[in-house]
């Protein structure tokens, strides 16, 4: 569930993400910027990276930044990009983002841009079906059936 009070911690990792997008901006090459709050409180800032080939995104790499550092788990993150007035917005992670901060920190928080206004979800509402191999899960999933309806049972 979204909520929409938020609290200090989230405004200072808005703040952190903001600061660097409005330091190290290039339409191009570093188009978002991204902070996480690791366990220990401290905040871990990363950049998009790209050329004409590839694409790093900055939730990556603040994750990144954070495992050198041997942070145990990542508690909060956001990602900002630039809005057409050249103001930093939060944006939204993609669904690889979700699977790598739901990988270091199941429990994390991530604050969202939901229809302009700005809260905060846990990554069991923002990535519901997790990628797992088969392997890795704690079921054996039965093979989809077709189903077939009674259409004189259905209300008109």
């Amino acid at each position: 569930m979204i909520s929409f009070d938020l609290n200090q911690s989230d405004v200072e990792l808005y703040t952190a993400a903001r600061e660097l997008l409005l330091t190290a901006h290039h339409t191009e090459n570093h188009r978002v910027a991204a902070a996480m709050r690791g366990a220990s409180g401290a905040i871990y800032l990363g950049l998009h990276i790209g050329s004409k080939r590839i694409n790093v995104c900055a939730e990556s790499s603040a994750l990144a930044n954070a495992r050198i550092a041997q942070e145990a788990s990542i508690q909060s993150s956001v990602a900002v990009s630039m809005d057409e007035h050249g103001e930093p917005q939060v944006t939204n992670p993609c669904g690889v983002c979700r699977e790598l901060i739901r990988d270091y920190g199941a429990e994390a928080t991530v604050l969202v841009d939901a229809g302009g206004e700005v809260g905060t979800v846990g990554l069991a509402e923002l990535l519901p079906y997790p990628w797992m191999r088969a392997t890795e899960t704690e079921w054996t999933t039965q093979p989809p059936e077709a189903r077939t309806f009674d259409l004189s049972r259905q209300p008109r």
